[in-house]
């Protein structure tokens, strides 16, 4: 393998699916957060039928909500293109799924541009305040950084990520494309059922704040149910001052100076210099060859590193000589994810303090000698990382236009509803990404003030002989590398086309020697534990990650896919 480091909306169908091997359907929600539900409750595996990919000759847009997806869709008839849409879409998606994403939040995009024909990375994720030092956290009486709370909140980065995106690259304006979901946020909507469970879960959390209380909660006591109406007026108002002003609203504006001056008075460690501060950054993504196509990712403080990792681990193998989702695939995956993971732990962080280099970590003789420690035959217990993590909730995006763009798109707050804390007023909660640093001396992830956190982010990109070919991703904190390779192994060695590559059951490895599955079967079962795995179906269906996929057609139009293990859908026209 060579490694490289450059630079009207369609009904989808509901039709039988071929057997997808001896790991069945299922549908997903988490990420092992600590606040993650393993009840059971969401736990339904999908029915033998399934949805079909979606082709359309002109665009096409996959979300894992309708609103947001026909939101998308509407800008795309309208005239916009990919990038108008995509900010239309994630607009619409902080609204109407807000435990996963919203305004207080980061995200990173990595998309093929038709007028400079190449794959372009954009990483819009805050940094620490400059209050959050070592010391001051550990003054404050936390052993760890802050999971959740104002201790835990770094610069949202989201709404300069769409000013950056719009200004650079699209064709309509930041007013426009955010309409949509001010008009849902005046209005009202009925809550999807998937994201409606997930609320209820959070009671907890969201009853420890009272602008979270006020702002998400029916009477203060329960979420809105499935099909029930929900008002943001708040949010609706926050998304105008920001369509009107721009960024310079939450980046040393009245919207800013407001979570500052509420950070200062519940605990948090932001000044209005830092908001005020708050720069993207455009960055060359990674790549490798996988066999006939390149593979590309964003680079750290993001963890894409780690499914280019796994592939170069897998390449060279018989994959497809294995069987889809047999033991000895299955085994071999789960062992490349673990020796991937360690080098993850140990060696990302914020690309300005990285101590060793993506290049190394995918250096061929690296990788082969990574390679060299999977046993066919036995499961490692515990991987060291190579001489030379972490959860998150979040919604992903992919869409494609008319004039051949194609962008991957990931926004989160990080846990559910981020650090819980709503700024009265404001409509949206903020991220908890302080939760990615770690207090250990030494670490290159330790925080420190002005410094970005590891992130859990990773949009991915394939391009085919130079010319681009898929946008895609697997939503849902750890599970996003291995469901990126999941994913992929299933288009790329047992050519399944993208809704049956969406479709096709998973599994997640969650530490050591325990593997969470899909439906997994008794005989598999067998077989993994007679490796050392230790196999558990104690999870919530969503925990699988939700995955949107837009495939460039070889004849013209688009192929899309949108994950059932969530309540959105893939449209065209």
């Amino acid at each position: 393998m060579t490694r490289r480091t450059s630079a009207s909306p369609l009904v989808v169908a509901l039709v039988a699916l071929p057997a997808l091997s001896s790991l069945a359907c299922s549908p997903m929600d988490a990420t092992g957060s600590a606040a993650t539900d393993t009840s059971g409750a969401d736990a339904t595996p999908l029915p033998v039928a399934g949805r079909s990919t979606v082709y359309a000759p002109h665009g096409l847009v996959a979300t894992s909500q309708p609103l947001a997806s026909t939101a998308a869709l509407r800008i795309l008839e309208e005239g916009g293109n990919a990038f108008d849409a995509a900010v239309a879409a994630s607009a619409v998606l902080s609204l109407v799924e807000p435990h996963m994403t919203g305004l207080g939040g980061d995200l990173f995009a990595i998309f093929w541009s038709t007028d400079e024909e190449r794959v372009v990375g954009l990483d819009a994720s805050g940094r620490a305040g400059a209050r959050m030092s070592p010391d001051q956290i550990r003054a404050d009486g936390f052993e760890r950084v802050p999971y959740q709370g104002p201790g835990s909140v770094t610069v949202p980065g989201a709404i300069a990520g769409w000013a950056a995106l719009l200004d650079r690259y699209g064709s309509m304006s930041l007013a426009d494309v955010v309409r949509p979901a001010i008009d849902l946020a005046e209005d009202g909507f009925p809550v999807s059922p998937i994201i409606a469970r997930q609320w209820q879960n959070q009671l907890d959390l969201l009853q420890d704040d009272e602008g979270a209380t006020a702002t998400y909660l029916v009477d203060g006591e329960r979420a809105p149910r499935a099909g029930e109406w929900f008002r943001n007026p708040d949010f609706a108002a926050s998304l105008r001052v920001i369509a009107e002003q721009g960024p310079s609203a939450m980046y040393g504006g009245e919207l800013g100076r407001r979570i500052v001056a509420h950070l200062d008075e519940v605990g948090g460690y932001l000044t209005n210099d830092d908001m005020a501060g708050m720069e993207v950054s455009w960055v060359e993504p990674l790549s490798v060859d996988y066999r006939d196509w390149t593979v590309w990712e964003l680079p750290p403080a993001g963890q894409g590193i780690a499914a280019l990792q796994m592939l170069e681990m897998l390449e060279p193998l018989d994959i497809a000589g294995m069987g889809h989702n047999s033991a000895e695939y299955l085994h071999h995956l789960i062992e490349a994810k673990k020796l991937a993971f360690a080098d993850l732990a140990r060696y990302v962080s914020d690309t300005d303090h990285l101590e060793v280099t993506p290049e190394a970590l995918l250096d061929p003789e690296y990788i082969e000698r990574r390679r060299a420690l999977i046993d066919p035959t036995r499961a490692q217990e515990q991987v060291e990382p190579g001489d030379a993590v972490q959860q998150s909730e979040t919604v992903f995006l992919v869409v494609a236009d008319d004039e051949g763009n194609q962008i991957a798109f990931i926004h989160s707050i990080f846990e559910y509803f981020g650090s819980g804390v709503v700024v009265p007023g404001t409509g949206f909660v903020l991220q908890n990404r302080g939760a990615g640093f770690t207090l250990d001396d030494g670490h290159p992830n330790q925080v420190a003030p002005g410094k970005r956190p590891f992130h859990t982010l990773i949009p991915g990109f394939v391009t085919r002989n130079g010319e681009p070919y898929m946008a895609f991703g697997v939503m849902g904190g750890s599970m996003q590398p291995q469901g990126h390779v999941q994913l992929l192994l299933n288009m790329f060695d047992f050519g399944m086309d993208p809704q049956e590559a969406v479709d096709a059951a998973r599994f997640r490895h969650l530490g050591g020697l325990r593997v969470a599955m899909e439906n997994v079967t008794p005989a598999l079962r067998a077989e993994l534990e007679a490796m050392g795995h230790t196999i558990t179906e104690d999870w919530t269906r969503t925990a699988f990650g939700g995955a949107q996929v837009v495939v460039r057609l070889d004849g013209g139009g688009w192929g899309g896919a949108s994950d059932a293990r969530k309540d959105g859908m893939a449209v065209g026209y």
